[in-house]
């Protein structure tokens, strides 16, 4: 029989690896160049990514919270001029979308009226100080109102 050969390998053992598939660089001449990515410059790309996402969701928020804000000022002053034509003097019952005038009396005490009667309607004498503005009662029982800037005064 014969004997069987021994390989020595001429390579320090120092140099050789025993996985050279799970290197973090190239093992061979014609390997790949596996270069190390800077984990700085990769992290802050990704923070800026997020952040300009974040800040973009944010300014869409804020213009929801903006238009929130601008409804509830508008549903509040709709109320508050709501509770002033319904302490006005009215000598009738007001109709779910109709239109109607709202007056200021002349004199000291300056009463609101309440009129189905136009300011363009009342002939040669104009009995109020003013027409604050034409009202149409709607649903909820508010009042949506377009204010008055002339004076129908004769």
């Amino acid at each position: 029989m014969e004997e069987a050969k021994v390989f020595i390998n001429p390579i320090s053992p120092d140099k050789v690896a025993e996985s050279p598939g799970l290197l973090a660089y190239a093992h061979t001449a014609g390997g790949a160049v596996i270069r190390p990515e800077d984990k700085g410059k990769i992290t802050g790309r990704a923070v800026a990514a997020m952040r300009e996402q974040t800040d973009m969701q944010l300014s869409q928020l804020y213009k929801q919270m903006q238009l929130l804000a601008e409804q509830a000022t508008a549903i509040r002053h709709r109320v508050e001029v709501s509770e002033r034509i319904y302490s006005a003097h009215m000598s009738f019952e007001p109709v779910i979308g109709h239109t109607y005038y709202f007056y200021q009396r002349k004199g000291t005490n300056s009463t609101d009226v309440l009129s189905m009667i136009g300011p363009t309607e009342w002939g040669r004498k104009f009995p109020f100080e003013r027409c604050l503005a034409t009202v149409r009662m709607m649903a909820d029982h508010t009042w949506d109102v377009q204010y008055h800037e002339t004076n129908y005064e004769m």
